[in-house]
């Protein structure tokens, strides 16, 4: 293990972590699995999006399930590999994986909606926080099959579950600015609730 990172020179390691962070969790794998696949740019598909939902319109479930793997793994493996120089650099890594997937410098800043990736840094994280936010979404989208309810829903619960759990303030305060950013980026989505017109899942 490398030596503690003392505070007066900790900079230098959270920008990096921030920028390794930013770097992974702007790896678009929904476009570029969709476009391997041959089904072309899935920003001319269903809602545009890139993540794991929109992929799931295009009728392939194979594509949609390894987007979403492959999204929450670089979430993970942005906390885990800062990680390396303690808590604190995790937590700025996972933080640049969320700006990064929802806006990645290849795709003029215009991401997903990180909701795959923020769970990703989640179970990194603290395992049973991202479980327990990871099972909210999935009893939700069972009960509701609305894909945007159970991520707005599952993510805005996350620091309450960090607190009961972890009682850990500086996970509350990461997680409270991961949901506002989720949410933020949901905008149309929660528009389209109001007026009943959000799809349902596995639908286009």
């Amino acid at each position: 293990m490398p030596d503690p990172i003392s505070w007066e020179y900790a900079w230098p390691y959270l920008l990096a972590a921030l920028a390794g962070g930013y770097l992974l969790g702007a790896i678009p794998f929904g476009l570029l699995l969709t476009k391997v696949a041959g089904l072309g740019d899935i920003r001319n598909t269903g809602s545009g999006n890139i993540g794991a939902t929109n992929v799931l319109r295009t009728g392939r479930k194979d594509l949609a399930a390894a987007t979403l793997l492959l999204d929450a793994a670089k979430g993970a493996a942005a906390v885990l590999i800062a990680g390396y120089w303690g808590p604190d650099t995790a937590l700025v890594a996972g933080l640049g994986a969320v700006l990064g997937h929802l806006y990645p410098v290849w795709l003029k800043f215009k991401g997903g909606k990180g909701v795959a990736t923020a769970l990703g840094v989640l179970l990194a994280l603290s395992f049973l926080v991202g479980a327990a936010a990871c099972l909210t979404w999935l009893l939700l989208a069972i009960v509701f099959r609305y894909s945007s309810v159970s991520s707005l829903t599952s993510l805005a619960a996350a620091p309450l579950y960090s607190w009961l759990i972890l009682g850990d303030l500086q996970m509350v305060q990461l997680t409270s600015v991961v949901a506002l950013l989720v949410w933020t980026r949901h905008a149309q989505n929660i528009a389209r609730l109001f007026k009943g017109q959000e799809p349902k899942i596995g639908k286009s």
